[in-house]
């Protein structure tokens, strides 16, 4: 029974999952804003390279 208590008192491990969670967020946000980024920079060039053609 001590055994059982022990581990619903233990929160170690639950931190670390939202420690975690929180990180893969983050992460996923940064490639969808850089990936946005990516596609904005690439239709300037591509608008730049238009002007100076033609």
């Amino acid at each position: 029974m001590k055994l059982v208590r022990k581990m619903f008192k233990n929160e170690e491990g639950a931190t670390a999952i939202e420690y975690g969670l929180i990180a893969a967020l983050i992460a996923v946000a940064a490639i969808v804003a850089m990936g946005q980024l990516g596609n904005t920079l690439g239709n300037t060039f591509n608008e730049v390279n238009d002007e100076m053609a033609g």
